[in-house]
């Protein structure tokens, strides 16, 4: 077998100008799927990432049926047994509790529908760098009465940092909620629905306003990785009771993963237009190599080479041709998309306006994954062996004195 493998190498750089095409395709063909791949890969990680950074976490803890109709009745009660649990799982980088409804605010005359969001300052900072959003006045202190709201609301209802803002909802289990509130400060949040409902408060006065001490209708948590979310969530789901309900943040950002499967369908038609490129590219070199060697086939069958050897070393011939524009390519990938993964390409203009209305950074992330290298490589080596088809029936119809006579 070494044997056949020599002599097929050796056939491939018998017409240089030939092999260095094809391989030359295969290696540009490799190159522009790999790139166009980590660009969309590391777009998709750039989305959830965002998602994941600014609100859902990577887990939630709820009480069952909370995530379907969110009302304040389906609260749970923090006894300290989740936070014990949680401390078991070395992948749980931070968890922060929550507190979260709807009422009316109002300032002077203007009245409007906000979200409620009772938290813990510093531990929801670390998860969603909330006071990094701020831009004027100051963030929440524990203990803090105040609030502080999304700079579209501020600006709605025409208030700043000092200024005071009334709360009027409905409690726990019906029961009233009415506050007067100072504002501390205005965030710019990058989700345009939050920047317009959002009203943060300290976790204790929340409860204590809706008359819910030691209640929360979420957990949420943070790991380390995000290839740990699924066996997290299902060891919580296992040790937690039938009152509580764990959800990741794909269930929770449903709309978004059908948006990267659509975008992903579309990458797919893309690439495959670009290896039918190839393929026909390789195609045609096989076709060619066949019938400018028919007379020498029919010369080496004449002296006893059996046809089967003779397809095996034509075999290997397309297969080297194929992979050696597959390693070329994947070998000069690699540095490109690894300076591009510590150096994404910012966008300018009405792009980036666009992208941070949407609550993203504006640039072009790459990833490093290896199915952005592996994917290349095996669907290359696929056409190749369906390529390799061509000369088994070629060779194998072939008769040995019209060959001789080509």
């Amino acid at each position: 077998m070494k044997f056949y493998f020599i002599l097929a190498w050796r056939n491939i750089w018998r017409n240089k100008r030939r092999t260095l095409i094809t391989t030359a395709s295969v290696f540009f063909g490799v190159l522009l799927s790999a790139f166009m791949s980590s660009m969309q890969e590391g777009s998709y990680d750039q989305y959830i990432r965002a998602i994941v950074n600014s609100y859902s976490g990577h887990i939630q803890i709820h009480r069952k049926g909370y995530w379907n109709d969110k009302i304040i009745n389906n609260s749970f009660l923090n006894d300290g047994n989740i936070d014990s649990l949680l401390h078991r799982f070395p992948e749980v980088t931070i968890y922060s509790p929550r507190f979260e409804t709807f009422c009316l605010a109002s300032s002077e005359d203007v009245t409007k529908g906000v979200m409620i969001l009772g938290i813990e300052p510093l531990a929801e900072d670390k998860i969603t760098n909330i006071s990094v959003k701020l831009y004027q006045g100051e963030y929440l202190k524990k203990g803090d009465n105040g609030v502080i709201l999304g700079s579209r609301l501020a600006q709605f209802m025409k208030i700043g940092p000092g200024d005071t803002l009334v709360l009027i909802g409905q409690g726990y289990h019906g029961s009233g909620a009415a506050g007067k509130y100072p504002v501390r400060g205005i965030i710019k949040h990058p989700s345009p629905e939050l920047d317009r409902t959002l009203v943060c408060m300290e976790l204790q006065h929340c409860q204590e306003l809706f008359s819910a001490p030691d209640l929360l209708t979420s957990m949420v948590i943070m790991v380390n990785d995000n290839e740990k979310t699924l066996p997290i969530k299902m060891a919580l789901t296992e040790s937690l009771g039938d009152d509580l309900e764990v959800i990741d943040w794909m269930q929770m950002n449903q709309l978004l993963l059908k948006q990267i499967d659509s975008d992903r369908a579309q990458g797919v038609i893309t690439k495959g237009i670009l290896y039918m490129i190839i393929a026909f590219g390789i195609l045609g070199t096989v076709i060619m190599m066949v019938a400018e060697r028919t007379k020498e086939f029919g010369v080496i069958l004449a002296v006893g080479m059996k046809k089967r050897k003779l397809i095996t070393i034509i075999i290997l011939e397309t297969i080297f041709m194929g992979m050696t524009g597959v390693i070329t390519g994947v070998a000069a990938s690699i540095p490109l998309l690894y300076y591009f993964l510590y150096n994404p390409i910012p966008f300018t203009g009405q792009a980036a306006e666009m992208m941070l209305q949407m609550g993203f950074e504006p640039a072009m992330y790459f990833s490093m994954a290896p199915s952005v290298f592996y994917e290349q490589a095996l669907t290359i080596f696929i056409f190749t062996l369906v390529i390799g088809i061509y000369p088994i029936f070629n060779i194998r119809k072939l008769q040995i004195m019209k060959a001789l006579r080509s």
